[in-house]
């Protein structure tokens, strides 16, 4: 694992931590880094949340431009999971919660919006600044932004680069949770060690499921779920789990999941 990153795994959680100082901006090598450490989340039974969070007083401040002016290219090839190995990463099946302790700037925004739950501290700030630099959020934060906020606020924010509070994200639904700098990653933890309580394959059919029909009308989304192309959806409902689960309620005692 490139020193860019450290990787802890704990009670079924892998804790990946950026820290490349002096504001943990990536690059090639720190992106490829990423995804190894993602692909690891998703390959190991045995893992079940992923929590990504940052050193210091930055999450991470995204694309490292001291890289480009060294002549890694705006367009460089950041490797299968794009951008910060997580951008492009669609296959991955277990949740990722963003733990953002600091300012999460452009590209380290865009890795944020990539996870699944954020939980941030009060002192974190998000903001894409790529139109001030002559870009484009194109990592994702254009695509992913207008859909986790309404639409003027996504656009004020893309158009305008302006930096969002940790409050005022909590405001909009953006983040899942507000906590003190000193609590973050305990926050992040519990909240990990609730998905990790739950029943592995219902919690990946739930993400196979949500982004399988991301924008879909209702009844268009109905239509792919009974269709029996989701697999992971399929094998949850011939699951020993699932027939443990309403067993176990029967007889009034704690369910216990095998992941099968």
């Amino acid at each position: 694992m490139a020193e860019a990153l450290t990787c802890v795994a704990e009670g079924g959680v892998l804790t990946i931590t950026l820290d490349r100082p002096k504001a943990n901006a990536i690059n090639v090598a720190t992106s490829l880094a990423l995804f190894a450490a993602f692909e690891q989340l998703r390959d190991d039974p045995a893992l079940r949340v992923g929590i990504i969070t940052g050193t210091g007083r930055f999450f991470s401040a995204g694309w490292d431009l001291a890289g480009a002016t060294e002549g890694e290219a705006i367009d460089a090839d950041h490797g299968p999971g794009g951008f910060a190995g997580l951008t492009e990463f669609f296959d991955l099946g277990k949740p990722v919660i963003a733990a953002v302790n600091g300012l999460a700037i452009g590209g380290g925004f865009e890795l944020a919006l990539a996870a699944d739950l954020i939980v941030a501290s009060e002192s974190a700030e998000f903001a894409l600044t790529e139109v001030k630099l002559g870009m484009v959020a194109d990592s994702g934060g254009v695509l992913r932004l207008p859909q986790r906020l309404p639409r003027t606020i996504a656009l004020e924010l893309l158009l305008t680069g302006r930096r969002m509070g940790a409050q005022e994200a909590a405001r909009w639904g953006l983040v899942n949770q507000v906590v003190a700098q000193d609590a973050l990653m305990a926050a992040a933890n519990a909240l990990a060690q609730q998905i990790v309580q739950a029943a592995p394959l219902a919690v990946g059919a739930v993400i196979e499921i949500v982004k399988a029909t991301a924008g879909m009308p209702i009844p268009q989304a109905y239509q792919v779920l009974r269709a029996g192309a989701l697999p992971v959806y399929q094998r949850m409902l011939r699951s020993q789990d699932a027939a443990e689960g309403p067993r176990a309620f029967g007889e009034k005692r704690p369910p216990r999941l095998a992941g099968r």
